[in-house]
């Protein structure tokens, strides 16, 4: 299809076509680790599933249509993503990250890549001196999160991106928590984004399964390369997942997004909450900066409860009923979890906590059941 989709349409025929054998209208689940050669080296564009296969380029075609970009690339999960990017740097190369990022992140900068002698720098990317200050001519990759996970801070894409152009600095950016319903950081001048496409991609707790865009053709062709020298591929099942996920995407982050407004609403207005971590409000410290990036506020957000004691959040964690508790997010189900025991338990408890991520903060998912059965849970466990 060659006309230009509004996006809700391009979740749904975004780089699709009926399939070529049969006219099957969802992409075939091609099962299959090779395929057939006339004479060696002709064959119909495949050869081997760990180089290409039909059914992930299909989902490639559809994640480059939604982020608006030349190119995607599909990985065995979003940290096998992010391990192909940071493969592009060399040892002595220097990377200025997000200090609040996911733990799975933390731990392969810092447990893994440091030790091939990668430099990183943690910092608060809300303001652009932070990273100014850590900028030489070493520095290969600025690596942001934005919502950052779990404290949702929100940082300038735009200004960063234009930062590292003049820096010539490779930037991604992680857009899982927005997704490309809410935010397209290629149109705001990044050279990378990266999606753990388990989550609002494929939204339905059910594949594990990581995506790279991109427009630049040489950054293309490295990540291909290493894509494939590497291995870390998704198998075609997961592909078809994915795919299946990203044709109501665009319903199901409406939902997350209205249900994720009045669970805040909620929280930030009960007498036994102290503090929630939302970038809708008007009084959070990036919400201009979210207002402009963004299309709406998502449905992650994070809380402390009054007295900021691991007990009372642990109490709320054990009474809830309609929230599971659960590692991951992004799923049509509500989820809460416990970042400083679950997904930054990776990180040490005192950079942790110098970062905001205190042992009393419950992260929440919200989902897009009725809101009022999700309040009243809430409700009944905070009591």
């Amino acid at each position: 299809m060659n006309k230009k989709l509004r996006f809700n349409s391009a979740t749904i025929h975004g780089g699709q076509e009926p399939d070529k054998a049969y006219g099957s209208v969802m992409p075939p689940i091609y099962q299959t680790s090779t395929y057939a050669q006339t004479t060696p080296g002709e064959h119909q564009g495949y050869e081997y599933s760990r180089t290409h296969n039909p059914t992930r380029s299909a989902l490639e075609r559809s994640i480059a249509c939604l982020e608006n970009a030349k190119y995607g690339l599909a990985f065995a999960s979003g940290m096998a993503a992010m391990d192909a990017v940071l493969k592009l740097l060399q040892p002595g190369d220097e990377i200025i990250s997000t200090d609040d990022l996911y733990g799975g992140s933390y731990r392969l900068l810092t447990k893994i890549f440091e030790r091939y002698g990668l430099k990183i720098h943690f910092v608060n990317m809300e303001k652009l001196d932070n990273i100014t200050q850590y900028l030489n001519h070493k520095t290969r990759l600025i690596w942001i999160e934005t919502p950052t996970n779990p404290l949702m801070k929100v940082v300038d894409i735009s200004a960063i991106a234009a930062l590292g152009k003049a820096h010539d600095t490779i930037v991604a950016v992680d857009n899982t928590f927005a997704s490309p319903y809410l935010q397209q950081p290629l149109n705001r001048g990044v050279d990378i984004v990266l999606h753990s496409a388990t989550k609002y991609l494929a939204g339905h707790s059910d594949t594990v399964l990581g995506l790279l865009v991109l427009n630049d053709d040489e950054l293309k062709h490295k990540l291909a390369f290493i894509q494939n020298s590497g291995g870390g591929v998704p198998g075609p099942m997961d592909c078809f997942l994915t795919l299946r996920g990203i044709k109501t995407l665009h319903l199901r982050m409406q939902r997350h997004c209205e249900n994720g407004a009045a669970v805040a609403i909620y929280l930030q207005q009960h007498p036994k909450i102290e503090k929630v971590y939302w970038p809708g409000f008007i009084d959070h410290p990036n919400h201009e900066v979210a207002k402009a990036q963004m299309n709406a506020f998502g449905g992650m957000l994070s809380f402390v409860p009054k007295g900021w004691d691991i007990e009372t959040s642990t109490n709320i964690l054990e009474k809830l009923k309609v929230f599971t508790l659960a590692e991951s997010l992004g799923g049509v189900e509500s989820l809460v979890g416990h970042p400083a025991s679950m997904t930054h338990a990776s990180i040490p408890k005192a950079v942790r906590e110098k970062n905001g991520i205190v042992d009393a903060l419950i992260r929440l998912s919200v989902g897009i059941e009725d809101v009022l059965d999700l309040v009243e849970d809430l409700d009944q466990a905070i009591g």
